[in-house]
């Protein structure tokens, strides 16, 4: 028993962690008066799906889960970078540089705290508050409102990986209904295996009011519309925040009964290829799962992959990935890690008299594997993934270089010139329907890249670093870390971020 003198005190917190309040309710309604304070909130309890009560609520959160929400939901614009994978770089800085840009943290005592609460929340920093324009704030609203839903949706309520609704929605035979240009649809769809739903998301950022929640609530309604009889919920997500308040969310949410979900699009049976959350925690026994995660992290593949070789590195993690497995949220802190910082505490004292090779063999043995990761330039973010799902999603770039190859009109050489002079917004619906006849494409092949994406997979377990990259060195394998660096891991993947760079509290 601990000795009565020592104080009851809270555990040590992570540096980067912050408030999110969280409104649910039943649809759209005015903007609470400053109720992100004022009101009762209830301890947010792990959960894979919406709380049993409407109300609000106060999860906590680190930046790294938000940024990692940020490099991962969208357009996939994957298919446009084929030939200058470099490119991933300047996508990745457009997704998570708004968000360093203009948002900062601030010191909150709300009237009725919750236990466990930081004490921290988010809100709009000085520069956006007093020297941006419009155009650039609409902007900033836009990125706040996608990564905050994406955030909202999987890590806060355990959704599966979303997909941009622009290439078609869940059903196969509605896939024409879902990309009818004239149609304003919601911006996201999901599939919520614990709920066995299909989720509508639709996502709106910035100081949002009631008439912006309207137009999101009737781009859902035009979404259910198309879903008709299969059992789904609709979800808006209001990210909400003006300067010198707090960012809240606010969930609108319904829930449509009808008929269960159908397998995934290509699946000739069902494929338990989506747990609740994450993919990576399905990647042993569900191809579809496989392909799935290799789609989500193509874009940080591409990006570790034309990185020069002097901003390569790789960081040991513990081999099992059942210790990162979904507990709360998507990814796993590694700073208070205690298995993660004894094993490498171990590796290092190996280290003074052992050669690289032999050193990466060592802690191999030791049950540690390294990941690839490298700073995304122009950021203070680090993005990495193992040799396994590197390799996957290496055979997957082949299979879409393939697609692009053969099949007529996706490549820019073959435009003709007058396509040139369109209006932007005809060379946006040109490039859409590019995209939709890419991932047409990548979903007939689908049966065909199970068995090769599973062989990559296995193989890459026993690869070297110098064979998957097709380089002549290894990367250097970093066992020293830095400091300064705030890290987290899912499975498969690797972030973090400078614990110099999160957003500056203003006391």
């Amino acid at each position: 028993m601990i000795p009565a003198d020592v104080p009851d005190e809270p555990p040590l917190t992570y540096a980067d962690s912050f408030d999110i309040p969280v409104l649910f309710r039943n649809g759209p309604a005015k903007k609470p008066r400053r109720q992100w304070r004022t009101a009762k909130h209830n301890a947010w309890a792990e959960s894979d799906g919406f709380p049993v009560a409407d109300g609000w609520y106060a999860p906590t959160t680190t930046w790294r889960e938000i940024i990692k929400a940020a490099t991962e939901v969208g357009r996939d614009v994957t298919p446009h970078l084929q030939n200058q994978p470099r490119y991933a770089h300047g996508e990745l800085v457009a997704r998570v540089s708004p968000l360093y840009a203009y948002l900062g943290a601030h010191p909150v005592e709300p009237r009725h705290p919750v236990p466990g609460a930081k004490g921290r929340r988010l809100t709009w920093n000085p520069v956006y508050a007093h020297g941006t324009e419009r155009s650039a704030k609409n902007a900033a609203g836009y990125r706040l409102g996608m990564t905050m839903t994406e955030w909202a949706c999987r890590s806060l309520l355990g959704l599966g990986q979303t997909e941009h609704l622009e290439l078609g929605g869940p059903i196969p035979t509605l896939l024409s209904t879902f990309k009818d240009p004239k149609k304003k649809l919601p911006d996201l769809w999901g599939r919520h295996e614990a709920e066995e739903l299909y989720w509508l998301i639709e996502a709106k950022g910035g100081d949002v009011g009631l008439g912006t929640l309207r137009k999101g609530w009737a781009q859902l309604a035009a979404g259910s519309k198309i879903l008709g009889a299969y059992a789904h919920r609709t979800v808006l997500v209001g990210a909400s925040v003006r300067p010198g308040d707090d960012l809240f969310l606010t969930i609108d949410h319904d829930l449509h009964p009808g008929q269960p979900p159908l397998p995934p699009a290509g699946s000739d049976t069902y494929d338990e290829a989506a747990g609740p959350g994450n993919l990576e925690d399905h990647l042993g026994d569900s191809d579809d799962a496989l392909i799935g995660a290799a789609r989500t992290q193509m874009l940080a593949h591409l990006a570790l992959r034309s990185a020069p070789a002097s901003q390569l590195r790789t960081v040991p993690v513990p081999a099992d990935r059942a210790s990162r497995h979904r507990r709360s949220g998507l990814t796993t802190p590694l700073e208070d890690d205690g298995l993660t910082l004894a094993m490498r505490a171990d590796a290092r004292g190996a280290a003074p008299h052992a050669e690289q090779h032999t050193l990466r063999a060592g802690i191999r043995s030791m049950g540690l594997d390294d990941f690839l990761s490298c700073r995304i330039p122009g950021t203070e973010v680090h993005l990495g993934m193992s040799r396994q799902l590197f390799a996957a999603c290496e055979r997957l770039h082949e299979e879409d270089l393939a697609i692009a190859r053969r099949t007529p009109g996706l490549r820019a050489e073959d435009q003709l010139a007058a396509d040139l002079e369109l209006s932007d917004e005809a060379q946006e619906e040109q490039r859409l329907s590019q995209r939709r006849i890419f991932r047409e494409q990548q979903e007939e092949a689908r049966p065909r890249l199970r068995p090769l994406l599973r062989d990559a997979y296995e193989r890459g377990a026993a690869s070297d670093w110098s064979d998957l990259l097709r380089r002549p060195q290894e990367p250097e394998l970093d066992l020293e870390g830095d400091e300064g660096l705030l890290e987290a891991a899912t499975p498969e993947t690797y972030l973090a971020v400078s614990s110099y760079d999160l957003p500056p509290a203003r006391v």
